[in-house]
């Protein structure tokens, strides 16, 4: 039983130690297995403490991994999400311009309606009128052959022609 609990624990580091001791022939081979004992179990102490560095340092690298994993959908779910806000934007920039394209298409269409109608009622002669029921009866004016100078003629005198010609668009309006 005691052969058994000393291969258990002692197998491995006394077969190492006395190996060392019969290949460096020490003078005081038992002070020296001692020490190597002594040494062999900080070593493993040491190695056991590397490895448990080692998985903790893979669990933090993977803890990392996914934390850089989050961030970056993080990002890009903040990217997609300014796209949908600019193109939503632009959207409405399109419909508020549509809007006002169509506002601005019924005011010139009812700015021609008016213009059609005012002309319509400026062409109207005085003829037109006076044929209602209930207007009153104008008499007819002839005109007399008389070597008078026109009215067109005196302004010409007075202004230039192109100046009548704007007065008389102006009138005309």
């Amino acid at each position: 039983m005691e052969s058994t609990y000393l291969q258990k624990h002692l197998g491995k580091c006394l077969t190492q130690g006395l190996a060392e001791v019969a290949k460096h022939r020490p003078v005081d081979p038992i002070e020296y297995l001692a020490l190597w004992i002594y040494k062999y179990k900080e070593n493993v102490t040491m190695e056991e403490l590397r490895q448990k560095e080692i998985a903790d340092l893979k669990h933090e690298r993977e803890l990392a991994r996914l934390e850089q994993e989050r961030l970056e959908r993080l990002k890009a779910e903040e990217l997609l999400f300014q796209q949908q806000q600019l193109a939503l934007q632009l959207e409405l920039e399109m419909q508020e311009k549509e809007r006002q394209r169509i506002e601005q298409q019924r005011i010139q269409e009812q700015l021609e309606k008016d213009a059609a109608a005012a002309a319509e009622a400026a062409a109207k002669t005085l003829a037109e009128i006076s044929d209602r029921y209930g207007a009153p009866n104008l008499s007819r004016v002839e005109e007399l052959d008389e070597p008078v100078l026109s009215d067109v003629s005196i302004l010409t005198g007075r202004f230039g022609e192109s100046q009548i010609f704007s007065l008389w668009e102006a009138l005309c309006m």
